[in-house]
């Protein structure tokens, strides 16, 4: 054989900037063992355009993006996979503009990347390169490892002298139509397979068609399968029960490279021939197993059986969405609970007078993004319910438009089931309720601008729905959340707010277990604003004093116990970087960071916190403890010294049921609420398709 020198060769370019690193270092286990073919990765990719990384044919193009192949002139297949897990992007993060049967040069522009929406939505944006048929035709890899920018070359491929190529050909990587059959085979059907099914393969079946009934044997039978989809290199299945997949057998399949069991899925990776497979899979399974997308097949596997099922599955959802809706703003929130607290240490010691303009100015860059909060909510949620964010941001500013604000402090001269009718549109009074810090209603708002927006589009004639399409959609979601949504939150939040009075005046221990332990569910859905007027008319009343907002004050800081505890267990860099700045806003006052970005996505940490908060709020009833201005969990410890009288039983109280609600939310969470594996399968929400088929319907 010639030598490496005068070996052919081929060079790869680095498709997009970062760090190029080697395979074994690319944080997939399939692609970093070398399962798909040898290659490099770019870590820390820069968003911006993605370049091809060799002159040839485009021999396949992924519908969501995330994955191209190409074939050079020498023969060489090299496969480009943006990003970790992206399939489940739905393509939303790339802009391919290349299809299959394009010819490309090295370093031409074949799409763009947005790496900061790979990375909001919780996956590695490292980029992969790889080459399928490296045991055919590939004699060695140097990888020129560093900081590159798009273009730059970053592998030197030596390829094998024509002739010297070996016809073997790596597992996963059959020739198209020819399968190896599979060496091991389980004639034990499985206890829940159907008559169809039969205990030895058909004798007809060859290549894909054998491999696939193979499979499906060893996951435990078609019957087992809720869905399936797949990726550039794997088949997904959803099963009903993960345990009666044998993960040995179905590795050791010839024509299988590995087995992952990964966020809900049973993913068997396959390789090039994943497609070929997949077709095989679904004509066994029939096409209604086959799910268009990850968001289709996933809705599939968690369509629940019972009503109780179905209410688990539906509150689920919207803490799903909510959470989603809320992750990408949770650092400003962090950020600016973080200066809310440090201005009013700075305005309980003295240090600055409230009536300054230091305190405007360090007020408003604390209170800004919680004041503006429905235009950033909109935004958020709409990308993920599928309407216009930009329209949907627009209703935001609608509700948070300073003339509404006044509009919604002032008094109706007319009530309607007790709320007043404060405002009135062509003569029609209705109650115009306050959405600045909300939520709820602007994750409403983008739901139903998802319904109207596309009604507007099929009604409207193309050349006018520049225009049109967004003046009707501004005015039919802001005024269906003003007359209708508004009126009916606060009647819901009127009702608790008179609820949690009634229990407090009954008994303040039973009211500090109740409140401790369900106020922050009050929080998530915004109705814990009809708490708010109590509060103030307590503090701004003779006595000056509210035992209500001492007993929030402890669900604050179970809240912060709870998320500290995941930022000292958890060992993985995303979920630390969440878990630290969201303590540290929660111990200030502010606990929706840490709800949204940590507690609630995985759902026994927040049932941790309201342990740790009834806990809390028990012993802030029984000790009778009352706070003496609004400021609450431990940055607004002087809020609970006794004016005039000073660090009595007030405060020791105060002290006992905080560090009681932290310790026990802390210990119950670092024992019992989280896991790093809890990362794999956290509530993640996906863009909801317009126009996608009711859920409930096979």
């Amino acid at each position: 054989m010639a030598s490496e020198t005068d070996s052919p060769r081929e060079e790869l370019l680095a498709p997009v900037g970062g760090t190029i690193i080697g395979i074994a270092d690319v944080p997939d286990p399939v692609f970093s063992g070398k399962m798909v073919g040898d290659g490099f990765g770019v870590s820390e990719p820069s968003t911006g355009d993605v370049l091809a990384p060799v002159s040839g044919t485009v021999t396949m193009a992924a519908d969501t993006g995330h994955a191209l192949g190409f074939k050079t002139d020498s023969g060489l297949e090299v496969l480009v996979h943006l990003g970790v897990d992206t399939v489940e992007l739905e393509g939303r993060p790339f802009a391919m503009e290349v299809s299959k049967g394009d010819a490309v040069q090295a370093g031409q522009r074949i799409g763009r990347m947005d790496v900061e929406a790979i990375t909001e939505a919780g996956k590695d944006p490292t980029a992969i390169v790889v080459m399928p048929n490296t045991a055919k035709k590939v004699e060695s890899v140097q990888v020129r490892a560093g900081h590159t920018e798009a273009g730059q070359p970053a592998v030197d491929v030596a390829l094998k002298e024509p002739g010297t190529e070996t016809g073997a050909v790596p597992a996963g990587d059959p020739e198209p139509g020819h399968a190896r059959q599979p060496q091991v085979e389980n004639t034990a059907a499985p206890a829940d397979a159907t008559e169809a099914e039969s205990e030895e393969r058909p004798g007809d079946l060859t290549g894909y068609d054998a491999l696939a009934w193979d499979i499906l044997d060893n996951i435990g039978g078609k019957a087992n399968v809720r869905s399936v989809t797949h990726c550039i290199t794997r088949v997904r299945f959803y099963l009903k029960d993960q345990g009666k997949a044998d993960d040995e057998v179905v590795a050791d399949l010839d024509g299988v490279i590995d087995v992952v069991r990964a966020g809900g899925q049973y993913q068997v990776v396959i390789g090039p021939a994943v497609e070929d497979v997949y077709d095989a899979v679904v004509k066994q399974l029939g096409t209604d197993k086959a799910a268009a997308s990850e968001q289709d097949a996933a809705e599939e596997a968690e369509r629940p059986d019972t009503a109780w099922g179905w209410v688990k599955y539906g509150f689920s959802s919207l803490i799903g969405v909510i959470t989603g809706s809320m992750i990408p703003v949770i650092g400003l929130l962090a950020a600016a609970g973080i200066l809310k607290g440090i201005l009013s240490l700075l305005t309980q010691f003295d240090v600055v007078d409230e009536s300054s303009q230091t305190f405007t100015i360090i007020s408003a860059m604390g209170d800004a993004v919680f004041y503006f909060l429905p235009i950033f909510v909109g935004f958020t949620a709409a990308r993920r319910l599928g309407s216009d964010p930009i329209i949907v941001s627009i209703v935001g500013g609608v509700l948070a438009y300073p003339t509404l604000v006044e509009m919604a402090a002032g008094e109706g001269q007319r009530s309607l089931l007790g709320m007043s009718l404060n405002a009135e549109f062509f003569g029609l009074p209705f109650h115009m309720a306050s959405y600045s810090y909300s939520i709820f209603p602007m994750i409403v708002a983008a739901w139903f601008a998802s319904i109207v927006e596309p009604w507007l589009k099929k009604i409207i004639p193309t050349v006018l729905r520049m225009i049109f399409v967004p003046l009707f959609e501004v005015v039919i979601v802001s005024l269906a959340v003003m007359v209708v949504l508004g009126p009916a939150v606060m009647f819901v939040s009127e009702g608790i707010a008179s609820a949690l009075m009634w229990v407090y005046d009954m008994s303040p221990t039973i009211s500090g277990l109740i409140i401790g332990g369900f106020y922050q569910c009050l929080v998530i859905f915004g109705l814990h604003w009809a708490v708010i007027p109590i509060v103030t008319d307590q503090v701004s009343g003779p006595d000056g004093q509210s035992p209500i907002n001492a007993i929030i004050s402890a669900t604050m800081v179970a809240q912060g116990g709870a998320v500290l505890a995941v930022f000292v267990k958890s060992k993985l860099p995303k979920i630390k970087e969440l878990a630290g700045p969201a303590a540290i806003s929660a111990f200030c006052g502010i606990t929706e960071p840490a709800m949204y970005g940590v507690n609630l996505k995985y759902t026994r940490v927040f049932v941790m916190a309201s342990i740790g908060g009834a806990a809390g709020g028990l012993l802030t009833g029984m000790f009778g403890v009352t706070m003496y201005a609004f400021t609450g969990s431990l940055v607004g410890f002087p809020s609970f010294i006794t004016p005039g009288v000073g660090a009595d039983g007030n405060l020791v109280g105060y002290l006992i049921a905080s560090a009681t609600a932290l310790v026990v939310a802390f210990i119950l969470t670092y024992f019992f609420g989280f896991r790093d594996a809890d990362a794999d399968t956290a509530r993640e929400v996906k863009k909801v398709r317009l126009g996608r088929r009711d859920p409930v319907q096979k």
